[in-house]
């Protein structure tokens, strides 16, 4: 009996690490397009539902915003014009989950989900010249090219600035800011619509973008030869749109959250593809 329990025992040990081996350590969870990830010498454009990698860097354009899900359950907006590089993500000993965000530019905001925010993590995010180390938080902040941005929402963050002196952040909307060649300025705090206004550059907009499971998509038709519906593929997708090529030479972009999404997006094409078909669809 006891030799059945121990195998037991190992085999739900194997099947729990195959679990945790097959999961992606961030998927795309929602994407406010145009968007891209960089892998290697690739360009891809990003769609909802994605697995990312270690070392991917991701890039969102003019308007574009994107929504990460990490795996262990923390939540990673990035605003437009950023660029977010993923590094050293994994699972570790003891079931830590760890992982470097590095962001060059732009706005980001970590969210740690209520339910699994007493999982327990390893996560640094560097913002060009400022290092946050997270906990169990809610923290946004921004790369820009006066100054490097850290506000605090909920929860507590140490952050370490181009001095070398590492503070503590555990009060709501406390802030540090520290310019690119100037020692961090002192402590303060952001006032409630300031917050407001930072946080609405990292939120994808109601009515826009894309998700998993969402019904509604974007179709062009009208392309004379499969030839040319491949080179206008190749003009979308290097434009951080991934659309696909359905039956009939039809270019599809699929997953809109609503009707709105789709029609917003025919207005940008409609030019570039005079004489096509484009319409909005379930």
């Amino acid at each position: 009996m006891k030799m059945l329990c121990l195998g037991a025992a190992a085999a739900a040990l194997l099947a729990a690490q195959l679990a945790t081996a097959a999961t992606p350590p961030a998927v795309v969870e929602a994407v406010q397009m145009p968007a891209w990830v960089e892998r290697g010498s690739e360009r891809i454009p990003l769609a909802p539902g994605m697995a990312l990698q270690d070392r991917d860097q991701l890039r969102t354009g003019v308007n574009s915003k994107l929504l990460l899900k990490m795996a262990e359950g923390s939540l990673v907006r990035l605003g437009e014009n950023g660029t977010l590089k993923l590094d050293r993500m994994g699972q570790g000993r003891d079931n830590v989950f760890s992982a470097a965000l590095n962001v060059f530019e732009g706005a980001f905001r970590f969210t740690t989900v209520a339910l699994r925010a007493q999982r327990r993590r390893n996560i640094n995010i560097t913002i060009a010249t400022v290092t946050a180390g997270i906990r169990g938080t809610d923290v946004w902040g921004k790369a820009a090219s006066d100054k490097d941005i850290v506000c605090l929402i909920e929860g507590k963050i140490d952050v370490t600035g181009n001095d070398g002196r590492t503070l503590r952040l555990d009060q709501e909307r406390q802030l540090f800011q520290s310019s690119r060649d100037i020692p961090p300025e002192p402590l303060g705090f952001v006032d409630p619509q300031q917050l407001a206004a930072w946080s609405a550059e990292t939120e994808i907009d109601a009515g826009s973008g894309s998700k998993a499971g969402a019904a509604w998509k974007l179709v062009i038709a009208g392309f004379a030869s499969h030839g040319e519906a491949r080179e206008a593929l190749r003009r979308l997708r290097a434009d951080g749109y991934p659309a696909t090529i359905a039956a009939g030479n039809k270019l599809v972009i699929d997953r809109l959250k609503t009707e709105r999404a789709g029609q917003e997006m025919a207005g940008q094409w409609r030019e570039v593809f005079a004489g096509k078909e484009i319409r909005v669809t379930r």
